[in-house]
């Protein structure tokens, strides 16, 4: 969709964006050792890193990704939220303590404090890599869909923005300004995502939109019922099959620019109708919908639908409570739009059909996640296989594990861990109602769920619609932070220094963290701007598939199995990556999202990985450890 950018927004933004490069450099200033870089010196009190936890985790996937998902598909969406959380418990009972007690800088640190071996060295650094890449992609993707609405810039722009800051941010002072940017970004992400709920329940619901989201220019063109739609102006290329009484909203192009319609039925046939459109007059001015750019004409698309209170149809419900508003939602029926993709010669054309929903459908598993409806033996493979890794995934992140290395003890590790977990279930209880108010109020772009809570916020003003998009953009910021200071750690200490054996000085090492940080955020701006488009939480998802696959294995049979030999660990890492990695290559959401091609095309019908990958990592484990216990006495 087309999007205006307010200056008010974009003084908030550049602010935040000042605040935060102030905050690096004041840091960078005391950043000279490289336990300094890479743990903030130990010295991090547990209530900063229990919120700075949560700032780290709060990442793009949960503020955007999920309530999107739930914005799109309802409870479906708040799956995610449930894996992500309920994995905290494996790390705060299995991970915390010992990682702190055996680590040092580095996840890998812990993995080989008793072994001294290359191998976890050089495998473990390249998981913790791989993972941090994989996780690091969707966090750029909501980075450029953040930056459009707010800047009007394009996506590949804002990819470009938050790579430049973070790598500023981490090049400059590692863990430490790392820690404060992330502390007070989750601190004020849950405060803002709360005022937002808030009035989500003083509005209610409404139905039918407002006025605004009438204001459809008609043009000369109609189509027949289940007809392929034409229009005799040949600069329009347009394609799509419209029946009686549905309502859509085609993309068509038009002299190389973008137009949204909105399909209504009459007299039995369908009008199209201008929905968002972009001309450009003779003397070179451009004409949003026909009016000047000042004349703010864009209208989102989607909408509230009946809703049912004691049993009678009502436009409005007024103020409601947080279970008044579930209920009321279960009790209504809900317009969807179910995408579709036609082809008008070599051009392809989407559209969104009008799909009603009833609301005890909304607010039960199924419209995603086939589970039980429609399902079959692989889509329920599919959905155990995700919540596995999600459940798994949280206690074998390399980003999230180092943060141990920042607080002064174990017994520190474990209380920081408490309150992120307080912090971040609250935050996901707020996901739920954003991303249910983005659905009922019809502040939904069909071309990216990403943008249902930004478009939430706008929907209740600007300030804080500037307000969320800052913050959101600054989540983006201390997520992938921690995440390229976990990649330059692996590369300089863990690779450097730990398997190649150079031997560098204290300064040394931070010079090499600092060109390391450098690269790994030129390779996610490049990644960030090829997956555009993809919902940032689906791929969270496979990251955390990866991560489970090849560092869970490792991490709680080093602490639990005493036969565990350096030759297991290694193995376990090196097959459980490959396996993930692969699985998720070769799968139909990979086939139709990255590469375009079809679903069915793909080779393997299995999206998450975990189910096979997370296993077979334990299996090769135990069977090669078995296997070099004599040359380990």
């Amino acid at each position: 969709m087309t999007y205006i950018a307010s200056p008010f927004a974009i003084g908030i933004f550049i602010a935040f964006v000042l605040g935060v490069l102030g905050l690096s450099s004041y840091f960078a200033k005391k950043t000279q050792s490289s336990k300094g870089y890479y743990a903030a010196g130990g010295t991090i009190h547990w209530g900063v890193n229990g919120i700075a936890f949560a700032g780290d985790y709060l990442s793009a996937a949960s503020f955007l990704g999920i309530c999107g998902m739930i914005a799109f598909d309802g409870y479906d969406g708040f799956l995610y939220s449930i894996g992500y959380l309920a994995g905290w418990v494996v790390a705060l009972f299995v991970v915390a303590e010992p990682l702190k007690r055996f680590g040092k800088y580095t996840f890998t640190d812990a993995l080989n404090y008793k072994f001294g071996s290359r191998g976890i060295m050089l495998t473990a650094a390249i998981s913790t890599l791989v993972v941090s890449v994989c996780y690091l992609i969707p966090q750029m993707v909501g980075a450029g869909d953040l930056v459009t609405p707010l800047l009007g810039l394009p996506h590949y722009m804002g990819v470009i923005l938050v790579g430049a800051i973070v790598i500023f941010i981490v090049a400059t002072a590692g863990m430490t300004s790392t820690t404060y940017v992330q502390f007070i970004k989750g601190g004020l992400l849950i405060v803002f995502s709360t005022i937002l709920t808030i009035s989500i329940f003083v509005n209610g619901i409404n139905t039918p939109p407002d006025a605004n989201y009438h204001k459809f220019q008609t043009i000369n063109a109609t189509v027949a019922n289940d007809a392929v739609a034409t229009i005799a102006d040949p600069s329009y290329t347009v394609a799509g099959t419209f029946k009686n009484g549905a309502i859509m909203f085609a993309k068509l192009t038009r002299n190389g620019i973008a137009s949204w319609w909105h399909v209504s039925n009459k007299d039995g046939g369908s009008v199209l109708k201008e929905a968002l459109s972009m001309t450009k007059t003779a003397d070179g001015k451009t004409l949003y919908n026909g009016e000047p750019k000042e004349a703010k004409k864009f209208f989102q698309v989607g909408h509230a639908s009946k809703i049912i209170v004691d049993g009678k149809e009502v436009d409005k419900t007024g103020a409601l409570g947080p279970f008044e508003y579930l209920a009321t939602i279960e009790r209504s029926e809900i317009v969807r739009f179910a995408k579709a993709t036609v082809k008008d010669g070599a051009d392809k054309v989407i559209i969104w059909r009008q799909n009603p929903t009833a609301g005890s459908e909304i607010m039960r598993p199924g419209l995603k996640f086939k589970v039980d409806k429609g399902a079959d033996f692989m889509s329920r493979l599919n959905f155990i296989s995700l919540m596995i890794a999600l459940f798994f995934g949280t206690s074998a992140l390399p980003h999230i594990l180092i943060r141990y290395y920042t607080v002064p003890s174990p017994k520190d590790a474990r209380k920081s861990t408490i309150v992120a977990i307080s912090s971040i279930g609250f935050f996901y209880i707020l996901t739920l109602f954003m991303g249910l108010g983005a659905m009922m109020t019809g502040v939904l772009d069909m071309e990216s769920s990403n943008m249902s809570a930004p478009l939430l916020a706008k929907y209740f003003g600007i300030t804080i619609f500037s307000c969320i998009c800052a913050i959101a953009f600054a989540t983006v910021l201390g997520t992938v932070s921690g995440l390229i200071v976990a990649a330059s750690g692996a590369v300089a200490h863990d690779l450097m220094t730990g398997f190649l054996g150079i031997e560098m000085t204290d300064k040394g090492q931070v010079k090499a963290g600092k060109i390391s940080a450098v690269v790994v955020g030129i390779i996610a701006i490049i990644l960030g701007i090829i997956c555009k488009g993809m919902n940032v939480s689906f791929l969270v998802g496979l990251a955390f598939a990866v991560a489970a696959s090849a560092n869970l294995p490792a991490i709680t049979m080093m602490l639990f199995w005493k036969k565990t030999t350096s030759k297991g660990i290694a193995a376990s890492i090196v097959v459980g990556m490959v396996t993930a990695l692969g699985i998720i290559l070769l799968s139909p959401s990979t086939f139709e999202g990255v590469y375009g091609l079809s679903k069915a095309a793909a080779p393997i019908p299995l999206d998450n990985p975990g189910i096979i990958s997370i296993p077979l990592g334990y299996l090769t484990l135990i069977v090669v450890s078995l296997f070099t216990q004599k040359k380990t006495a």
